[in-house]
């Protein structure tokens, strides 16, 4: 069974920055591509970045793109993602997934491409 842990959320000042962290575990972690994503109060789950399994690859969405960087070591089974400049509009509840095949590098920004969750870690941005 996998298991996914969020750590790193809090409230953070605008134009300040965060680096969120997931811990993986009951998956060949270094088999799967991974990726963030997140849900404000009211609006729809929205993708922020992802990685392929062997981090030769990343994608950020729209909203994020220039001011994250998602990362992996894979000999820790962990996840981050780093956001700088981070703008009220970030906040929201922060989830890491997996994928559900293993190797694929495409289709990262699909969440029906993922099959475990972890439980989120909010992020507030406000000063």
């Amino acid at each position: 069974q996998v298991q996914l842990v969020e750590s790193g959320g809090g409230l953070v000042q605008p134009g300040g920055s965060l680096r969120l962290s997931c811990a993986a575990s009951g998956r060949t972690f270094s088999r799967y591509s991974m990726a963030w994503f997140r849900q404000a109060p009211g609006k729809d789950r929205e993708f922020v970045a992802g990685i392929t399994w062997n981090g030769g690859m990343t994608y950020s969405g729209d909203s994020v793109k220039g001011r994250s960087a998602i990362s992996r070591e894979n000999a820790k089974s962990t996840i981050y993602l780093q956001m700088n400049a981070p703008k009220p509009e970030d906040t929201g509840l922060y989830y890491c997934a997996v994928h559900k095949t293993p190797y694929r590098s495409r289709g990262l920004a699909d969440e029906r491409e993922y099959d475990a969750w972890g439980q989120g870690t909010q992020v507030t941005v406000s000063s």
